[in-house]
């Protein structure tokens, strides 16, 4: 599978897992939620859940650095800016062939559009919010914060997941 396939699969996965609130106990479920699976497979992670301008659930895992703490605010700062995930625009921006510099006239000292940051949208209100992981290969965090997301809203992973590489 290429490049066309993950943009359609990201476009879907962004329609389909949308929350019903975003409150702090749904930023602590979720956060506390992709904590555990990064505990039990040994990863090492930084992950960030948010409204737009509030910080909800943040953790570092043993082994994360500095540098993960900045690739979550650059992907955190694309999510708020393009209302999609981070990927998304890298994988758009990739089939240009474009950075986001040269597509938007963006810093990438402040946007980052690798895998791993994920709108949270709320039915009826849009997209409020971003849930950011950073410590894998890109594709890698995209899909932790998926599969998170779909064992919270209780949809089957294997249907949304990205295609095998």
């Amino acid at each position: 599978m290429g490049l066309s396939e993950d943009i359609v699969r990201v476009a879907l996965q962004e329609r389909e897992l949308v929350l019903s609130r975003l409150d702090a106990q749904t930023a602590w479920e979720l956060g506390s939620r992709l904590r555990t699976m990064a505990v039990e497979r040994g990863l090492a992670v930084v992950i960030d859940v948010r409204r737009f301008g509030q910080p909800l659930f943040y953790t570092a895992l043993s082994g994360t650095t500095p540098d993960n703490v900045e690739w979550v605010r650059r992907k955190c700062n694309v999510v708020a800016r393009f209302h999609c995930s981070s990927y998304a625009i890298g994988l758009r921006d990739k089939s240009k062939n474009e950075t986001v510099y040269e597509s938007q006239g963006l810093s990438l000292v402040d946007y980052a559009t690798h895998g791993g940051s994920f709108p949270l949208t709320v039915e009826g209100a849009g997209v409020v919010g971003s849930v950011t992981v950073s410590g894998l290969p890109q594709r890698a965090d995209h899909e932790l914060v998926v599969e998170a997301l779909c064992a919270m809203l209780g949809r089957d992973y294997a249907t949304l997941r990205l295609p095998a590489e």
